[in-house]
């Protein structure tokens, strides 16, 4: 993802770092829209930290160019089916 990304303060609150997202973002393996959220501009990233475990970030799009990052933590199992079935 070639964009430049904000961060809220939430996005760090389960102890993953800003680096770790950035890594994440750039080796992303599932990036969607968030479906059983109402809000259309919620999308879930999926993707691995430096040290290859699997992460989730919800992000929203602000314009073509920026997204604002405010949640990121260890991938829950209920979200890893997603990593399964990408190529």
């Amino acid at each position: 993802m070639d964009v430049d990304i904000k961060f809220s303060k939430s996005a760090f609150k389960h102890g993953i770092t800003e680096a770790d997202i950035r890594w994440a973002i750039d080796t992303a393996k599932y990036d969607g829209i968030l479906y059983d959220d109402d809000d259309e501009n919620k999308r879930l990233l999926i993707g691995f930290d430096r040290k290859a475990n699997p992460i989730e970030i919800f992000y929203n799009v602000l314009d073509s160019n920026t997204v604002r990052v405010f949640h990121s933590m260890k991938c829950r199992n209920s979200f890893k089916h997603l990593l399964e079935n990408e190529e």
